[in-house]
C-alpha cells in the first residue's frame, strides 16, 4: 500500500510575514538616505528632553527616536536620519503584524495575505512607517491592542483567556494613549460597538472590559500628571488645533476641507483601495458581520467619521484618520468580493503600488514635474547647508566680538533643524514671535541660558525683498544694541530652491526680553 499524499501545507501566513518584513526593511533603506524632514527634528529634540508629555503629543514618538540614537549610537550613527526613523520603522513593522494577524483571526491565513498585500502598497504606509512621526508608535499600539479586542471577543465570555486578552488589550490601548491623544477613539468605538449588538452587550457582564480601562488609565497617569503640572497646555493646544472655526466664510470653509480631506485620503490610500476600504468597513457594520468585525468597523467609522466632523471647522491633515486604516485594512483582507470586485482589488493594489513607488522614486531622485517649493519631499532637503553656513557666521561673530553667539530660528522648524544638523548638536531656541506655540516655550529660553552682551543669529523663513523690517526682528530690536541681516540662504534640493531663509545677527543682548507675539 502507498501513504496518501500528505496535504500541502498553507504557507500563506508565513508569506505574509515576509512580505511586511521585507516592506519594512525596504523603509528602512529608504529612511537612511532621505534627509530628516522638520517635523522630524522637532521630535528628535523631544528625545533629548526626555518626559511624560509635550506640548503637542505623549511622549511615545520621542522614545522611540531615543531607541534609535542608543542602538545606532556606538556605530557612529546617533543624530541621523537612520537613528532617528530606526525606532518609528520597527514600530511600523509591529503595526503591520499586528493587522495581518488581526485579518488572520478574521478569515484565515488568505485574509492575512490579502492584508499584507495592501498594507504594503498603500501610499499612507509607504510613508507615514518611514517617517518619524508620533502616527509610528500609535498605529503600532492600536494595531496590537486591537488584536487583543478581536481575541478577547472570540474567547468564551468570563474565561480566563478572556480576562487576558481584554487585559493584553488594555496595555497595548495604554502605550496607544501614551503616542497620541486621537487613540481615545478606539475605547470609545468598542465601547459603542458593545452597545449596539446584542451578542456582545454580555461582555459588559465580565471584567475583562473594565480591567482594560484601568490598565489603559494607569499607563497614561504620567501623561496627564504632567499635563496638570503644565496647566492642561497639550490637551487645550489639541482641541484648539483640530477643532477651531476657521476664518472667513464658514460654508466655502468647509467646502474646501472637505475637498482636501477626501483628496488627501484618496492620496494616501489610493483611490480604488480608499473605495474598497470603505465597502468593506460598511460590509462589516451589517447585523450579517461577527461581533469582532462589527467592532474593528465601529473603530474605523468613528475614528474617521470624526475627523470628517473636524473638516467641516478646521483643515484636516490627510494623516490624522490614518489609525483608522489599521481595522479598515484587516476588514479588507477578510473580505470576499465578487468576480468583479476582484478585479477592482487587484487594480487597486497595482495602482497603489504604482503611487508608493513613484513616492520612494521621488524621495531620492526628482521624478515629477513638481516644482522644488511645493513638493512636499523637498522640504527635507537643504537644511545641513543653512546650518553649516549660519554656524560659520555665528563662529565669526563670537571671535570678533568675544562672546557667545547663540542660534535660534523663530519657529521650531528651523530651531530643530540647526540643533539636529550642527555636527555639535548645540542648544537652539524658537523665539516664536510670529509662528505658533510649541515645545520650546517649555524649556529654557535665550534670556535664561544666555548672559548680557551674547549675540544671538536668528534664521527666518522669509521671501521679503523690501527694505521693511521682518515682524520678529522688529520685536527682538529693543533688546539688541544693533541688528544687520547677514545674508540670505537657499535651501536647495539639486539645482531647484526649496525656500529661503534670512539670516539676521542681533548683536549685543541688552538683557531683557520680549514677550512671545500672541
Amino acid at each position: 500500500m502507498t501513504a496518501p499524499d500528505a496535504p500541502p501545507r498553507d504557507r500563506r501566513w508565513f508569506l505574509a510575514v515576509v512580505i511586511v518584513t521585507a516592506a519594512a526593511a525596504l523603509r528602512m533603506i529608504f529612511a537612511a538616505f532621505i534627509p530628516a524632514f522638520p517635523d522630524e527634528t522637532y521630535y528628535w529634540e523631544w528625545s533629548r528632553h526626555l518626559a511624560p508629555g509635550y506640548f503637542d503629543h505623549p511622549a511615545g514618538i520621542a522614545l522611540l527616536i531615543r531607541f534609535g540614537d542608543v542602538v545606532l549610537g556606538p556605530f557612529g550613527g546617533a543624530a541621523t536620519p537612520a537613528a532617528v526613523r530606526l525606532g518609528p520603522v520597527i514600530a511600523g513593522w509591529v503595526a503591520a503584524l499586528a493587522t495581518i494577524a488581526i485579518a488572520r483571526r478574521l478569515a484565515g491565513n488568505a485574509g492575512a495575505l490579502r492584508a499584507a498585500i495592501v498594507m504594503t502598497v498603500l501610499p499612507l504606509a509607504a510613508a507615514g512607517l518611514l517617517l518619524a512621526t508620533p502616527d509610528s508608535p500609535v498605529l503600532a499600539a492600536e494595531a496590537v491592542a486591537l488584536y487583543g479586542v478581536v481575541r478577547a471577543m472570540q474567547s468564551a465570555p468570563r474565561s480566563r483567556d478572556s480576562l487576558a486578552w481584554w487585559t493584553f488589550a488594555g496595555i497595548a490601548l495604554g502605550l496607544a494613549f501614551c503616542s497620541k491623544y486621537t487613540s481615545i477613539f478606539v475605547p470609545v468605538a468598542v465601547v459603542l460597538a458593545i452597545a449596539l449588538r446584542r451578542d456582545l452587550r454580555m461582555r459588559l457582564r465580565e471584567p475583562g472590559p473594565y480591567v482594560a480601562c484601568v490598565v489603559a488609565a494607569l499607563l497614561f497617569m504620567p501623561v496627564l500628571l504632567w499635563n496638570a503640572h503644565h496647566g492642561w497646555i497639550s490637551f487645550v493646544f489639541q482641541i484648539h488645533h483640530g477643532l477651531s472655526a476657521a476664518k472667513g466664510s464658514a460654508v466655502v470653509a468647509a467646502f474646501k476641507h472637505e475637498g482636501d480631506f477626501f483628496g488627501g485620503q484618496a492620496g494616501l490610500a489610493s483611490p480604488i483601495l480608499f473605495v474598497l476600504l470603505a465597502i468593506a468597513t460598511v460590509r462589516a457594520l451589517s447585523r450579517r458581520a461577527s461581533g469582532a468585525e462589527f467592532a474593528l468597523a465601529m473603530v474605523a467609522a468613528v475614528t474617521f467619521v470624526f475627523f470628517v466632523w473636524s473638516g467641516v471647522r478646521q483643515r484636516v491633515e490627510p494623516n490624522w484618520p490614518s489609525p483608522a486604516y489599521i481595522p479598515a485594512i484587516a476588514l479588507l483582507g477578510a473580505t470576499r468580493f465578487g468576480r468583479n470586485g476582484e478585479r477592482w482589488f487587484v487594480g487597486g493594489v497595482v495602482l497603489a503600488a504604482v503611487m508608493s513607488a513613484v513616492i520612494y522614486v521621488q524621495a531620492v531622485v526628482p521624478i515629477l514635474p513638481v516644482k522644488p517649493s511645493r513638493d512636499p519631499v523637498a522640504r527635507a532637503y537643504g537644511w545641513r547647508d543653512v546650518t553649516l553656513h549660519a554656524s560659520n557666521i555665528a563662529r565669526q561673530a563670537s571671535a570678533q566680538t568675544h562672546v557667545v553667539t547663540w542660534l535660534a530660528g523663530d519657529r521650531y522648524q528651523e530651531a530643530s533643524e540647526l540643533a539636529f544638523n550642527d555636527p555639535s548638536h548645540p542648544v537652539t531656541f524658537a523665539t516664536n514671535l510670529s509662528g505658533r506655540v510649541n515645545q520650546y516655550e517649555l524649556w529654557p529660553k535665550f534670556p535664561e541660558q544666555a548672559h548680557e552682551n551674547d549675540n544671538l543669529l536668528l534664521v527666518l523663513d522669509t521671501l521679503e525683498t523690501t527694505a521693511d523690517l521682518p515682524e520678529p526682528i522688529k520685536k527682538l530690536l529693543p533688546f539688541f544694541y544693533s541688528s544687520m541681516r547677514v545674508d540670505r540662504v537657499a535651501l536647495r534640493r539639486g539645482d531647484g530652491v526649496v525656500g529661503v531663509r534670512d539670516l539676521w545677527l542681533m548683536i549685543r543682548w541688552r538683557g531683557r526680553w520680549v514677550r512671545s507675539g500672541r
